[in-house]
Protein backbone atom coordinates (compact mmCIF):
# COMPACT_ATOMS: atom_id res chain seq x y z
CA UNK A 1 0.00 0.00 0.00
CA UNK A 2 2.87 2.36 0.79
CA UNK A 3 4.47 1.75 -2.61
CA UNK A 4 1.16 2.25 -4.42
CA UNK A 5 0.57 5.50 -2.52
CA UNK A 6 4.04 6.72 -3.46
CA UNK A 7 3.44 5.90 -7.13
CA UNK A 8 0.09 7.74 -7.18
CA UNK A 9 1.65 10.79 -5.52
CA UNK A 10 4.48 10.75 -8.07
CA UNK A 11 2.00 10.50 -10.94
CA UNK A 12 0.06 13.51 -9.64
CA UNK A 13 3.25 15.53 -9.36
CA UNK A 14 4.44 14.58 -12.85
CA UNK A 15 1.04 15.28 -14.42
CA UNK A 16 0.35 18.70 -12.90
CA UNK A 17 2.56 20.84 -15.21
CA UNK A 18 1.12 19.05 -18.24
CA UNK A 19 -2.42 19.67 -17.06
CA UNK A 20 -1.79 23.36 -16.41
CA UNK A 21 -0.13 23.97 -19.78
CA UNK A 22 -2.59 21.87 -21.79
CA UNK A 23 -5.61 23.52 -20.16
CA UNK A 24 -4.40 26.97 -21.16
CA UNK A 25 -3.52 25.85 -24.67
CA UNK A 26 -6.98 24.32 -25.04
CA UNK A 27 -8.56 27.74 -24.54
CA UNK A 28 -6.21 29.33 -27.08
CA UNK A 29 -6.89 26.65 -29.67
CA UNK A 30 -10.62 26.84 -29.03
CA UNK A 31 -10.40 30.45 -30.17
CA UNK A 32 -8.61 29.36 -33.35
CA UNK A 33 -4.97 30.06 -32.45
CA UNK A 34 -2.26 27.39 -32.52
CA UNK A 35 0.53 28.36 -30.12
CA UNK A 36 3.61 26.25 -30.74
CA UNK A 37 5.58 28.47 -28.36
CA UNK A 38 4.21 26.56 -25.37
CA UNK A 39 7.51 24.86 -24.57
CA UNK A 40 9.33 28.20 -24.61
CA UNK A 41 6.72 29.85 -22.37
CA UNK A 42 7.07 27.00 -19.90
CA UNK A 43 10.85 27.24 -19.68
CA UNK A 44 10.80 31.02 -19.32
CA UNK A 45 8.17 30.57 -16.59
CA UNK A 46 10.45 28.11 -14.84
CA UNK A 47 13.43 30.48 -14.95
CA UNK A 48 11.50 33.56 -13.83
CA UNK A 49 9.53 31.58 -11.25
CA UNK A 50 12.67 30.26 -9.60
CA UNK A 51 14.40 33.65 -9.78
CA UNK A 52 11.40 35.36 -8.20
CA UNK A 53 11.12 32.81 -5.41
CA UNK A 54 14.86 32.79 -4.71
CA UNK A 55 15.19 36.58 -4.58
CA UNK A 56 12.06 37.26 -2.52
CA UNK A 57 11.93 34.04 -0.53
CA UNK A 58 8.26 33.65 -1.46
CA UNK A 59 6.94 30.80 -3.59
CA UNK A 60 3.80 32.81 -4.26
CA UNK A 61 5.84 35.66 -5.75
CA UNK A 62 7.73 33.08 -7.78
CA UNK A 63 4.49 31.69 -9.17
CA UNK A 64 3.34 35.20 -10.08
CA UNK A 65 6.67 35.86 -11.78
CA UNK A 66 6.25 32.69 -13.85
CA UNK A 67 2.71 33.68 -14.83
CA UNK A 68 3.82 37.18 -15.81
CA UNK A 69 6.73 35.83 -17.86
CA UNK A 70 4.43 33.43 -19.71
CA UNK A 71 1.93 36.20 -20.40
CA UNK A 72 4.70 38.51 -21.65
CA UNK A 73 5.91 35.91 -24.14
CA UNK A 74 2.34 35.13 -25.22
CA UNK A 75 1.76 38.86 -25.74
CA UNK A 76 4.74 38.88 -28.09
CA UNK A 77 3.31 35.85 -29.89
CA UNK A 78 -0.10 37.53 -30.17
CA UNK A 79 1.47 40.73 -31.51
CA UNK A 80 3.24 38.76 -34.23
CA UNK A 81 0.47 36.39 -35.26
CA UNK A 82 -2.65 38.45 -34.60
CA UNK A 83 -1.28 41.95 -35.06
CA UNK A 84 1.14 41.39 -37.94
CA UNK A 85 -0.43 38.19 -39.36
CA UNK A 86 2.85 36.25 -39.11
CA UNK A 87 2.56 32.52 -39.70
CA UNK A 88 1.59 30.89 -36.41
CA UNK A 89 3.82 27.83 -36.82
CA UNK A 90 6.92 29.86 -37.66
CA UNK A 91 6.25 32.38 -34.88
CA UNK A 92 5.67 29.66 -32.30
CA UNK A 93 8.84 27.77 -33.17
CA UNK A 94 10.90 30.96 -33.23
CA UNK A 95 9.48 32.01 -29.87
CA UNK A 96 10.39 28.66 -28.34
CA UNK A 97 13.99 28.96 -29.53
CA UNK A 98 14.14 32.53 -28.23
CA UNK A 99 12.72 31.59 -24.83
CA UNK A 100 15.10 28.66 -24.40
CA UNK A 101 18.04 31.01 -24.88
CA UNK A 102 16.54 33.75 -22.72
CA UNK A 103 15.74 31.33 -19.90
CA UNK A 104 19.36 30.20 -19.89
CA UNK A 105 20.46 33.81 -19.57
CA UNK A 106 17.99 34.57 -16.77
CA UNK A 107 18.73 31.38 -14.87
CA UNK A 108 22.52 31.39 -15.32
CA UNK A 109 23.07 33.03 -11.96
CA UNK A 110 20.74 30.62 -10.17
CA UNK A 111 22.09 27.28 -11.34
CA UNK A 112 23.07 25.28 -8.26
CA UNK A 113 20.89 27.34 -5.91
CA UNK A 114 18.07 25.67 -3.99
CA UNK A 115 14.81 26.84 -2.48
CA UNK A 116 12.11 25.37 -0.27
CA UNK A 117 9.46 23.55 -2.25
CA UNK A 118 5.82 24.61 -2.09
CA UNK A 119 4.17 23.48 1.17
CA UNK A 120 1.61 20.71 1.10
CA UNK A 121 -1.85 20.85 2.57
CA UNK A 122 -2.03 19.42 6.08
CA UNK A 123 -5.42 18.71 7.66
CA UNK A 124 -5.69 16.93 11.02
CA UNK A 125 -7.04 13.37 10.73
CA UNK A 126 -7.88 13.71 7.01
CA UNK A 127 -4.29 13.94 5.76
CA UNK A 128 -3.28 11.00 7.97
CA UNK A 129 -6.02 8.74 6.59
CA UNK A 130 -4.64 5.56 4.99
CA UNK A 131 -3.85 5.82 1.28
CA UNK A 132 -6.33 8.55 0.28
CA UNK A 133 -5.18 10.98 2.99
CA UNK A 134 -2.04 12.33 1.32
CA UNK A 135 -3.44 11.84 -2.17
CA UNK A 136 -6.59 13.90 -1.61
CA UNK A 137 -5.74 16.13 1.35
CA UNK A 138 -1.95 16.36 1.21
CA UNK A 139 -1.11 18.01 -2.12
CA UNK A 140 0.48 21.39 -2.82
CA UNK A 141 -1.52 24.35 -4.10
CA UNK A 142 -0.48 23.76 -7.72
CA UNK A 143 -2.24 20.38 -7.85
CA UNK A 144 -5.50 21.79 -6.51
CA UNK A 145 -5.17 24.82 -8.79
CA UNK A 146 -4.80 22.57 -11.86
CA UNK A 147 -8.03 20.71 -11.06
CA UNK A 148 -9.88 23.95 -10.30
CA UNK A 149 -8.54 25.42 -13.55
CA UNK A 150 -9.94 22.58 -15.66
CA UNK A 151 -13.32 22.81 -13.93
CA UNK A 152 -13.38 26.57 -14.45
CA UNK A 153 -12.49 26.21 -18.13
CA UNK A 154 -15.22 23.60 -18.64
CA UNK A 155 -17.76 25.90 -16.99
CA UNK A 156 -16.58 28.89 -19.02
CA UNK A 157 -16.68 27.10 -22.37
CA UNK A 158 -20.00 25.30 -21.96
CA UNK A 159 -22.01 27.31 -19.43
CA UNK A 160 -21.34 30.96 -20.25
CA UNK A 161 -22.13 33.25 -23.16
CA UNK A 162 -18.49 34.36 -23.35
CA UNK A 163 -17.42 30.74 -23.76
CA UNK A 164 -19.96 30.23 -26.52
CA UNK A 165 -18.61 33.30 -28.33
CA UNK A 166 -15.04 32.03 -28.00
CA UNK A 167 -16.00 28.64 -29.43
CA UNK A 168 -17.93 30.32 -32.22
CA UNK A 169 -14.87 32.35 -33.18
CA UNK A 170 -12.80 29.18 -33.29
CA UNK A 171 -15.38 27.41 -35.43
CA UNK A 172 -15.95 30.23 -37.92
CA UNK A 173 -14.20 33.52 -37.30
CA UNK A 174 -15.65 35.14 -40.42
CA UNK A 175 -19.22 34.55 -39.28
CA UNK A 176 -18.37 35.74 -35.77
CA UNK A 177 -16.82 38.89 -37.22
CA UNK A 178 -19.89 39.47 -39.38
CA UNK A 179 -22.03 39.31 -36.24
CA UNK A 180 -19.94 42.07 -34.69
CA UNK A 181 -17.69 40.17 -32.31
CA UNK A 182 -14.11 41.48 -31.84
CA UNK A 183 -12.29 38.41 -33.14
CA UNK A 184 -8.71 39.59 -32.66
CA UNK A 185 -9.35 40.98 -29.20
CA UNK A 186 -10.95 37.77 -27.94
CA UNK A 187 -8.20 35.67 -29.49
CA UNK A 188 -5.60 37.88 -27.84
CA UNK A 189 -7.21 37.32 -24.44
CA UNK A 190 -7.26 33.56 -25.10
CA UNK A 191 -3.57 33.55 -26.06
CA UNK A 192 -2.64 35.58 -22.97
CA UNK A 193 -4.55 33.15 -20.79
CA UNK A 194 -2.77 30.23 -22.40
CA UNK A 195 0.59 31.93 -21.83
CA UNK A 196 -0.24 32.56 -18.17
CA UNK A 197 -1.08 28.87 -17.70
CA UNK A 198 2.13 27.82 -19.48
CA UNK A 199 4.17 30.16 -17.28
CA UNK A 200 2.53 28.74 -14.16
CA UNK A 201 3.19 25.21 -15.41
CA UNK A 202 6.84 26.06 -15.91
CA UNK A 203 7.08 27.73 -12.50
CA UNK A 204 5.69 24.55 -10.90
CA UNK A 205 8.80 22.60 -11.88
CA UNK A 206 11.36 24.50 -9.72
CA UNK A 207 8.87 25.63 -7.07
CA UNK A 208 7.22 22.29 -6.30
CA UNK A 209 8.57 19.43 -8.40
CA UNK A 210 12.31 19.95 -7.92
CA UNK A 211 13.72 22.71 -5.64
CA UNK A 212 16.27 24.00 -8.15
CA UNK A 213 16.58 25.34 -11.69
CA UNK A 214 18.54 23.83 -14.56
CA UNK A 215 18.43 24.93 -18.22
CA UNK A 216 15.99 22.89 -20.26
CA UNK A 217 14.25 21.43 -17.22
CA UNK A 218 10.91 21.36 -19.04
CA UNK A 219 12.32 18.45 -21.07
CA UNK A 220 9.74 18.65 -23.85
CA UNK A 221 6.68 18.92 -21.61
CA UNK A 222 5.37 21.83 -23.67
CA UNK A 223 5.30 19.68 -26.81
CA UNK A 224 3.55 16.90 -24.91
CA UNK A 225 0.95 19.39 -23.65
CA UNK A 226 0.27 20.41 -27.26
CA UNK A 227 -0.22 16.77 -28.20
CA UNK A 228 -2.51 16.20 -25.23
CA UNK A 229 -4.89 18.91 -26.45
CA UNK A 230 -5.24 17.05 -29.75
CA UNK A 231 -5.60 13.71 -27.98
CA UNK A 232 -8.31 15.20 -25.78
CA UNK A 233 -10.18 16.42 -28.89
CA UNK A 234 -10.24 19.92 -27.37
CA UNK A 235 -12.35 18.84 -24.37
CA UNK A 236 -11.28 19.77 -20.80
CA UNK A 237 -12.26 16.45 -19.21
CA UNK A 238 -10.16 14.44 -21.63
CA UNK A 239 -7.19 16.72 -21.03
CA UNK A 240 -7.20 15.54 -17.41
CA UNK A 241 -7.23 11.90 -18.53
CA UNK A 242 -4.42 12.45 -21.03
CA UNK A 243 -2.23 14.36 -18.56
CA UNK A 244 -2.53 11.68 -15.89
CA UNK A 245 -1.94 8.90 -18.43
CA UNK A 246 1.29 10.54 -19.53
CA UNK A 247 2.28 11.15 -15.91
CA UNK A 248 1.64 7.49 -15.12
CA UNK A 249 3.79 6.29 -18.03
CA UNK A 250 6.57 8.67 -16.98
CA UNK A 251 6.66 7.38 -13.41
CA UNK A 252 6.26 3.72 -14.35
CA UNK A 253 9.21 3.86 -16.74
CA UNK A 254 11.34 5.32 -13.93
CA UNK A 255 10.33 2.44 -11.65
CA UNK A 256 11.08 -0.01 -14.46
CA UNK A 257 14.57 1.44 -14.83
CA UNK A 258 15.07 1.16 -11.06
CA UNK A 259 14.21 -2.55 -11.27
CA UNK A 260 17.15 -3.01 -13.69
CA UNK A 261 15.08 -4.65 -16.40
CA UNK A 262 17.13 -5.85 -19.42
CA UNK A 263 15.82 -2.98 -21.57
CA UNK A 264 17.96 -0.04 -22.76
CA UNK A 265 17.42 2.99 -20.55
CA UNK A 266 17.18 5.23 -23.61
CA UNK A 267 14.18 3.26 -24.84
CA UNK A 268 12.54 3.43 -21.41
CA UNK A 269 13.04 7.19 -21.32
CA UNK A 270 11.30 7.52 -24.68
CA UNK A 271 8.24 5.53 -23.58
CA UNK A 272 6.19 8.53 -22.32
CA UNK A 273 6.57 10.32 -25.66
CA UNK A 274 5.91 7.14 -27.62
CA UNK A 275 2.78 6.59 -25.54
CA UNK A 276 1.39 10.01 -26.51
CA UNK A 277 1.98 9.30 -30.22
CA UNK A 278 0.25 5.92 -29.92
CA UNK A 279 -2.70 7.39 -28.04
CA UNK A 280 -3.17 10.14 -30.64
CA UNK A 281 -2.99 7.57 -33.45
CA UNK A 282 -5.57 5.35 -31.74
CA UNK A 283 -7.91 8.24 -31.01
CA UNK A 284 -7.74 9.45 -34.61
CA UNK A 285 -8.33 5.94 -35.94
CA UNK A 286 -11.51 5.76 -33.86
CA UNK A 287 -12.59 9.19 -35.04
CA UNK A 288 -12.41 10.73 -31.57
CA UNK A 289 -9.64 13.29 -31.88
CA UNK A 290 -10.46 16.21 -34.09
CA UNK A 291 -14.23 15.82 -33.70
CA UNK A 292 -14.32 19.06 -31.77
CA UNK A 293 -11.40 20.74 -33.50
CA UNK A 294 -11.93 24.46 -34.15
CA UNK A 295 -12.58 24.79 -37.86
CA UNK A 296 -10.56 28.01 -38.19
CA UNK A 297 -7.55 26.81 -36.19
CA UNK A 298 -4.45 28.46 -37.63
CA UNK A 299 -6.23 30.35 -40.41
CA UNK A 300 -5.63 33.95 -41.46
CA UNK A 301 -7.57 36.39 -39.32
CA UNK A 302 -9.95 39.14 -40.21
CA UNK A 303 -9.41 42.72 -38.96
CA UNK A 304 -10.81 43.53 -35.55
CA UNK A 305 -13.63 45.98 -35.03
Amino acid sequence: MGLLEAIVLSVLAASTPLLLAAAGELVAERSGVLNLGLEGMMIIGAACGFAGAYVTGSGFIGALAGIFAGMLMSALFAALTLGLAVNQVAAGLALTIFCIGLSGLIGAGFVGARIETAPHLRLPVLTDAPFVGKIVFGQDAFVYASIALVIGIWWFLYATRAGLILRAIGDNHLSAYALGYPVLRIRTYAVLFGGACAGLAGAYLPLAYTPFFIPGMTAGRGWIALALVVFASWRPGRVVIGAYLFGAVTILQLHAQAMSLPIPSQFMSSLPYLAVVVLIAISRRRGVAGSAAPASLGLVFVPDR
